[in-house]
C-alpha cells in the first residue's frame, strides 16, 4: 500500500504549509537527510493546567500530520520517505507535569501509523516553561530520504 492510498484509509487530509513566522524554512534537505522546522498547533496554552493528556496528544498528531505535509512538499513524492530517524518533542507545561513522553506520543503513533516500520524514530520529549507564540506543543524532526 502507498503512503497516499494510507493517508486515505486514515482519513488524513494533508494541510497547505503556512509561511514560517521568521527568517527561516520549513524544511532543508542535504544529502540523504531531511531537516523539519519546528511545528506547533494553532492553540495557546500549557499542558497539565489549560489542556490534558489527551487534548496534547491530538495537539502532536496534527503536527506530525503538518510535518507529513512538508514532505510531501520537499519531496514531492512521500514513497521517498526511508525512515523518521529522530524527533524532538517539547511540551509547554505546567510546573508539575510529568507526562511529556505520553503528549509526544501522539506524534510518534501517528508517524507509525502512516509509515508503518519506517515510521519508528528515536525521540525526546521534554518540558518546556513556555513555547512560542504560547502553543501547547512543538516538534521538529530528522528524516532520511531516498535520493531521486
Amino acid at each position: 500500500m502507498t503512503i497516499e492510498a494510507r493517508l486515505k484509509e486514515l482519513n488524513i487530509e494533508l494541510p497547505s504549509l503556512s509561511t514560517p513566522p521568521g527568517n527561516f524554512v520549513s524544511f532543508v534537505q542535504t544529502g540523504n537527510l531531511l531537516y523539519l522546522a519546528g511545528a506547533g498547533p494553532k492553540a495557546k496554552g500549557k499542558v497539565g493546567v489549560e489542556y490534558s493528556v489527551e487534548e496534547a496528544q491530538e495537539f502532536a498528531r496534527d503536527v506530525a500530520i503538518q510535518h507529513v505535509a512538508a514532505m510531501k512538499s520537499a519531496l514531492g513524492n512521500l514513497e521517498r520517505v526511508a525512515r523518521i530517524v529522530k524527533v524532538l518533542g517539547m511540551v509547554n507545561a505546567g510546573p508539575d507535569f510529568e507526562q511529556h513522553p505520553a503528549v509526544i506520543n501522539g506524534y510518534s503513533d501517528c508517524m507509525v501509523d502512516i509509515f508503518g516500520d519506517k515510521g519508528l524514530h528515536a525521540r525526546s520529549a521534554i518540558g518546556m516553561a513556555s513555547l512560542p507564540f504560547g502553543i501547547p506543543v512543538e516538534v521538529e524532526a530528522i528524516i532520511e530520504v531516498v535520493p531521486d
